[in-house]
């Protein structure tokens, strides 16, 4: 029985599990046709809007391409109504042009026609004028053998003395006339010349001021000046030895002297103190590095002053060496007058002088800026300095006319241009006024240089100074060559070379300064 009901119930509920299957699938296929149905709907109402849609665009693009197309023709209309009005243009030109041509061809037609007749006459008159002259020869013959018959002299013969007589007096009226002709050039050349050089000097104008051989160093306060000279002098005797300068401390107020007839040792020890004063470290080490760097910078000065002053004279072309001998001129002098400054006036008025002859003014300047390079070098020559600077100016290409113009303008060689006694004149004219130029100067520099020269003729001499206005002369040696011995022997050596070459005032002291150093570096 119970096994019974069990069978019942498991067959019921399999039953009722297929009935609701049965029921669940019958309901899904209905559901599933109303989401197809509404499905279709939709679909159908998409492709209705798409049509409608799809004909709107298509409205529009045929309207938009009628219009592209309307504009396009009229611009192809108007380029053709263009091309049009330029073929007319162009065959109105062409048409007036022939009408032009075939004026111009009945023009010369006519010119050819009128020419023809002038032809004709002018070959009618010429056949009339030969006949006329055939009968002028003739009677012409006739009539000189009629004056032959009754001269009893030939043509030729009475020709020759008619000749003869002419020639004696136009060689007596000739022989006049050049003499009243150089008569008139020595009155009016000499007035002309000294026309072109008043008018030259004239129209120079420049400051003169005469080297002196000390300068003054400006401090803001006396305080510095114990700086300068440092711990029992070390600093100032630092700066003597490494500049040959000598420094005057003085009671007067915020300046110190720097004496040396040496301008550029001059310069280089008044532009060390400047930088160190500035800088405010004043020691020996420093005080040495100082004036290594400064006399570079001086050396590059220099090339800069010959540049500025090639450049001032409108001078092209000039080889860099000359143009750093003309920038070693700002550091020389010549009796006193400073050397550029008399090269630069000598060129100027070279040049006016040179305009007023006619000659090249350019070459001129040239040649009167060169003029005094001779008088550059340090160490004395015994040639000239005038054939000195020829020779440099030879070695670096300059044209003949300027060397000349340079050798020649202390007549130690034959002028051979215009331009040689251009340059001698005006520097007569640049050297000779008045308060240019110091004599007295010039002799005491040469002396000062002369001390030092004898110095450097011993072998070990590093460096040798002429200080004290000559009253003392410092020598460097090097300490590898020079031992302490030998230094005192060369110092009395010196003295005797002094004694016996040169005349001098006074007392000359001859210190002799031997210096080892040991230098490492820490890496």
């Amino acid at each position: 029985m119970d096994t019974l009901a069990i069978a019942i119930i498991i067959i019921s509920l399999v039953l009722g599990l297929a009935i609701g299957f049965g029921i669940a699938k019958y309901l899904e296929k209905k559901n599933a046709s109303r989401i197809i149905q509404r499905a279709k709907k939709s679909a159908s109402g998409i492709l209705k809007e798409a049509k409608q849609e799809a004909e709107g665009i298509k409205k529009d693009k045929i309207l938009q391409a009628k219009e592209k197309f309307i504009e396009l023709k009229s611009e192809h209309e108007k380029v053709i109504l263009s091309r049009d009005k330029k073929i007319a243009d162009a065959e109105k030109r062409v048409r007036d042009k022939e009408s032009q041509v075939s004026s111009e061809l009945a023009k010369n037609k006519n010119l050819n026609k009128d020419l023809e007749e002038k032809i004709a006459d002018y070959n009618h008159s010429s056949e009339v004028l030969e006949k006329k002259q055939e009968d002028v020869d003739k009677l012409h013959n006739s009539k000189v053998q009629q004056l032959e018959v009754i001269s009893g002299l030939s043509a030729e013969d009475a020709k020759a003395q008619l000749i003869e007589s002419l020639k004696d007096t136009a060689k007596a009226d000739a022989m006049a006339l050049v003499q009243d002709t150089i008569e008139e050039a020595k009155l009016t050349a000499q007035q002309e010349a000294k026309k072109i050089i008043v008018n030259t000097i004239q129209r120079i104008g420049t400051e003169e001021a005469i080297d002196n051989c000390v300068s003054v160093f400006n401090l803001e306060s006396d305080d510095v000046k114990g700086r300068i000279i440092g711990r029992e002098g070390r600093n100032i005797r630092a700066i003597e030895a490494a500049t040959g300068v000598e420094i005057i401390v003085d009671d007067t107020p915020e300046a110190i002297i720097l004496s040396c007839f040496d301008s550029v040792r001059r310069e280089v020890a008044r532009l060390s103190l400047h930088k160190l004063v500035t800088d405010g470290r004043i020691h020996p080490a420093r005080i040495e590095e100082v004036v290594k760097k400064t006399t570079k910078q001086i050396e590059e000065e220099i090339i800069e002053v010959g540049k500025r002053t090639v450049i001032d004279l409108g001078i092209h072309g000039l080889h860099p060496e000359l143009i750093r001998i003309v920038g070693r001129m700002k550091y020389r002098s010549s009796y006193g007058q400073n050397l550029l400054q008399h090269s630069r006036e000598v060129a100027k008025l070279c040049g006016v002088m040179a305009a007023e002859l006619g000659l090249n003014a350019k070459l001129a300047k040239r040649a009167g800026l060169l003029h005094d390079i001779g008088k550059v070098p340090d160490s004395e020559t015994e040639v000239p300095h005038a054939i000195l600077g020829m020779q440099w100016a030879e070695k670096f290409g300059e044209k003949p006319e300027v060397c000349n113009a340079i050798g020649a303008h202390h007549d130690e060689i034959e002028m051979t241009s215009l331009l040689s006694p251009i340059v001698q004149v005006c520097d007569a004219i640049s050297g000779a006024r008045p308060g240019a130029r110091r004599q007295v100067l010039d002799s005491y520099i040469q002396r000062l240089k002369d001390l030092e020269d004898i110095a450097f003729g011993f072998g070990g001499v590093k460096k040798a100074y002429a200080i004290q206005a000559g009253r003392e002369l410092r020598v460097i040696v090097e300490s590898e060559k020079v031992s302490d011995e030998k230094a005192a022997n060369l110092s009395f050596e010196i003295s005797q070379k002094i004694q016996t070459d040169m005349t001098y005032p006074g007392q000359v002291k001859i210190t002799v300064i031997r210096e080892t150093r040991a230098v490492n570096i820490a890496k």
